[in-house]
């Protein structure tokens, strides 16, 4: 990575930023859900997370980081667990590439197989369970305009930009050779009915985006979060959907999900967890329904997005086929939500 991260260069910006003099030591590379990049390192006695855009970033990704920088800005002294923002260089020049340093977290992501005590617990699993909703239940009751995001999003009909947004994405999945709509259930019959049923009013409020268990961080020593991550797609919209996300990729009755953690023996129910987000929220979750089949729609077209690239042999067969039997599984689930 120092051939993508120029070490001299970060180590000369810390030093006028005033973090520490010397060397940047102990450098190690963090893996993650995503293309960015991410170090671990200490300088001057002090242990760094280092956070930027990929060696080849798309077209907004400094844009991205920027934001994403800060968001943790704004949870600072908030309930919501984080990984505290050092400092963060928006400047492009500096590095090739907006950049931010938080710090480190002691914790581990859950997807996988679960260390000890966690995976012989049924009682801390369903703690995790909870926790996991008392995260996004604390991120939708701070003011965004009390913590500086003000201007992060466009709030104003956001419920009902949502299905012509990513309706428009999935048409646009037709520029690519091979793929058609054809192999995607109900797809259009979601669409009419989540048009038809839509929430009429909903509360503002700061989301995550993609918020489940592949995006958060549990302590070592027991069930409560440690930080949640990735806060990439993060913006000002309707926090419910938030929610919605959790329980479009976490099993129901027919036991299977999009997020894979073993064993699972103690997790709450999906009732459980929208009562848990009920008693920690003020907002209105009579809708609860509507929230996870737009997630479903809006998750399922997303990864479809791969499968269409695969078709055109622009991403890898193998990868593009897994993620196109989730899509056709997601949307089947709220299939089953609207009949």
């Amino acid at each position: 990575m120092e051939s993508v991260v120029d070490i001299e260069s970060l180590a000369a910006w810390m030093s006028r930023q005033g973090l520490g003099s010397g060397p940047i030591e102990n450098l190690t590379t963090l893996t993650g859900g995503t293309q960015n990049i991410l170090l671990r390192f200490t300088r001057d006695g002090r242990d760094f997370v280092f956070r930027r855009p990929p060696a080849h970033p798309r077209a907004n990704s400094n844009e991205t980081m920027r934001r994403e920088a800060r968001v943790l800005r704004a949870l600072d002294g908030s309930e919501v667990p984080h990984s505290p923002l050092i400092a963060d260089c928006g400047d492009e020049a500096v590095l090739g590439a907006a950049f931010y340093l938080m710090e480190p977290v002691d914790g581990f992501n859950p997807v996988g197989t679960l260390p000890e005590p966690h995976a012989s617990s049924a009682e801390i699993q369903h703690a995790m369970g909870l926790a996991l909703i008392d995260g996004i239940a604390a991120l939708g009751r701070l003011d965004y305009r009390e913590v500086g995001l003000a201007d992060f999003g466009k709030p104003e009909n956001f419920l009902e930009r949502q299905v012509s947004r990513w309706g428009t994405q999935l048409a646009s999945y037709a520029d690519f050779a091979g793929w058609s709509a054809a192999g995607l259930p109900a797809v259009d019959q979601l669409a009419s009915w989540l048009e038809r049923h839509r929430p009429g009013a909903f509360t503002p409020g700061i989301m995550h985006g993609d918020y489940h268990l592949a995006n958060v961080m549990y302590r070592h020593d027991g069930p409560q979060l440690a930080a949640i991550i990735d806060w990439e797609l993060a913006t000002i919209g309707d926090p419910l959907l938030d929610l919605g996300w959790v329980l479009a990729t976490w099993p129901d009755g027919d036991g299977e999900s999009t997020v894979s953690v073993k064993p699972w023996i103690g997790f709450p129910t999906p009732a459980e967890l929208v009562e848990r987000y009920r008693s920690g929220s003020a907002r209105d979750c009579s809708a609860t329904e509507w929230y996870l089949a737009l997630a479903c729609y809006k998750l399922g077209i997303l990864l479809e997005g791969t499968y269409a690239r695969a078709c055109a042999g622009k991403a890898p067969r193998d990868l593009g086929e897994r993620l196109h039997g989730r899509a056709i599984f997601l949307l089947e689930r709220a299939a089953r939500l609207i009949r």
